[in-house]
């Protein structure tokens, strides 16, 4: 029997997260692949902080293997609690140390080459094309196809090939399903990355300057009894947290005129059914969730916006985020970069999002917001550039829109873009403007609006524990862009609790377990509890175990019942 390795060196795009707890389509497709040609084959998943982790016993895995496929590439840098994507060096190290298995490099990281955050994206070295025997610039799952089917032969594999539709990568996802139980996130916090298109539906006019998905060409959009069939498979398999996230603009799914109109009609028919039927077969999912959304598109069709907004609350979870991609708030940049929306059409956006999807939802978040994202270093920047995009946000603010979050980061050039030929030119000669407006946001922006998403002693429920820093646990709710929160002491990691949000930093919050067991929280812990003074803390340390809070002479009985449902004991 023939093994595979899929080593996942963790993806993030425009259009698709695969950075745990995300597991995004490649593996996925790439293991379909395998199982569509040998249903018999022994494939084994490593995440490459696994990887790390145990690297002896990976590579003796390895040497022995087939085949070894390494997906990777980091097209939108973001700071990662889930994990530490792959480096240059580890992808050289590995194609130098596996020696005998047919070694095969696919994902971002072969189409556009490595980067880093606000700088330009470097061609693969030429050693490390050469060390791997098929570097796949185009679709990496139809490459690994292609290898199978023509038994092992190299030469017949076209590292260039692409899908043009969804024929074959319908079946490889209904088959690649199953590779999800070998995920470390596997029956915790793991969510799962769902494709509905490809492309940009802005690629008629040529699309915004710095992004890769209008490299795709045209829209093929993908039907929706095969979405259905792939969650169908994941759901059997134990997944129950999924987000529609994997498009460009998940409101311009099925859309009517597209690849004729720049902005075409939405179709809130086809989003019903897509959404209806996941329910529908997915029953008891734990998150339903979105991603990215044209804030030009609500506003170039506000009826059929406000349609489809209706209808993702109607079968979604809440604590949702329409990532809208502003970009930028300066006319000039937008006309130069022809991006997606003016900041009138921008504000537009939110406010419809907010007028409909900012009611409270049972997880203690509101159904559905907008979140906006900027961009720096873009054509025609200046100073102002950074004026008018802080101004835009205090409108925001000043207008009593809610914002889920605010992401900042600087342009990462990719060939074959039209900012290729700037490079980085503009960030570089701008780096204390960047610095100085994501300060701004951060200190008088983004903690005002947390505040106002969340207010003080709102109740996070299923908030997932996942990691330690120093003396505080760090745990999230699974979903869209999770609110870090910070529990203020140790507590049992991977397990879903209950927090009670008692203070903020600018884009996190610090939460109490709720409710708190009242004879084991430290003193620091009790003392940020609202109604506990430092003298009925006092009495409860000295009197522990409690076993009720008529126990306590210092407490008075309103605030005693107030408190009642806040501890256990």
């Amino acid at each position: 029997m023939d093994t595979f390795i899929i080593v996942d060196g963790y993806t993030d795009e425009p259009a698709g997260l695969g950075v745990p707890p995300y597991l995004d389509v490649y593996p996925r497709y790439v293991a379909g692949a395998i199982w569509s040609v040998i249903p018999s084959a022994r494939i084994l998943y490593f995440t490459i902080d696994e990887v790390r982790a145990k690297f002896d016993e990976f590579l003796g895995l390895a040497q022995k293997a087939r085949v070894v496929i390494v997906i990777a590439g980091v097209a939108v840098p973001g700071k990662y609690l889930g994990g530490t994507p792959i480096t240059l060096s580890e992808l050289e190290l590995l194609s130098r140390i596996i020696e005998k298995p047919i070694k095969i490099l696919g994902g971002p990281v072969a189409m556009f080459g490595i980067g880093s955050e606000g700088g330009r994206v470097a061609e693969l070295p030429d050693r490390l094309k050469e060390d791997y025997d098929l570097v796949v610039k185009g679709d990496i799952e139809l490459a690994v196809y292609e290898l199978l089917v023509n038994n092992y032969s190299l030469e017949k594999v076209s590292t260039e090939i692409t899908r043009r539709d969804y024929r074959l990568i319908n079946t490889f996802a209904r088959r690649g399903a199953k590779i999800v139980m070998q995920h470390p996130n596997y029956s915790r916090n793991l969510i799962v990355e769902i494709e509905t298109f490809r492309g940009c539906p802005r690629y008629i006019v040529g699309g915004c300057s710095f992004c890769i998905e209008p490299l795709y060409g045209s829209v093929v959009f993908r039907p929706i009894e095969d979405i259905l069939l792939e969650i169908e498979a994941l759901y059997s398999f134990g997944v129950d947290c999924f987000r529609i996230g994997r498009q460009t603009d998940l409101y311009s799914y099925m859309a009517k005129d597209v690849g004729k109109e720049e902005f075409p009609k939405p179709n809130p028919q086809a989003i019903e059914a897509l959404f209806r039927g996941i329910r529908n077969i997915a029953p008891r999912l734990r998150v339903l969730h979105i991603d990215n959304v044209n804030p030009g598109t609500l506003a170039h069709h506000e009826k059929e916006a406000r349609e489809i907004t209706k209808i993702i609350i109607e079968y979604h979870t809440p604590g949702d985020v329409a990532a809208l991609g502003v970009e930028s708030a300066d006319p000039r940049v937008i006309k130069l970069n022809n991006l997606k929306a003016t900041p009138e059409e921008s504000m537009k956006a939110i406010e419809i999002l907010n007028e409909i999807g900012r009611r409270r939802g049972y997880n203690g978040l509101p159904e559905l917001l907008p979140g906006v994202n900027f961009v720096a270093g873009l054509l025609g920047e200046t100073k102002e550039t950074y004026i008018l995009n802080y101004e835009f946000l205090r409108e925001v603010l000043a207008r009593g829109l809610l914002l889920r979050r605010i992401n900042i980061r600087q342009v990462l050039v990719f060939p074959h873009t039209r900012m290729w030929e700037v490079g980085i030119r503009i960030i570089a000669r701008h780096k204390r403007y960047f610095h100085a407006f994501k300060k701004k946001v951060r200190e008088n922006i983004d903690r005002i609006m947390l505040e106002r998403v969340i207010p003080r002693y709102t109740v996070l429920k299923d908030v997932f524990t996942e990691a330690y820093k120093g003396e505080y646990t760090l745990a999230r709710q699974v979903g869209a862009y999770p609110i870090l929160v910070y529990i203020p002491y140790r507590i049992p990691l991977f397990r879903y609790i209950d927090v009670a949000v008692v203070d903020y930093g600018y884009r996190s919050i610090t939460g109490l377990p709720t409710p708190l067991n009242i004879n084991s929280a430290p003193r620091k812990v009790l003392e940020k509890v609202p109604g506990l003074g430092r003298s009925t803390v006092a009495e409860i340390l000295s009197k522990r175990p409690l076993k009720r809070l008529k126990d306590l002479n210092g407490i008075e009985t309103p605030i005693r019942l107030s408190l009642e449902d806040r501890f256990r004991f």
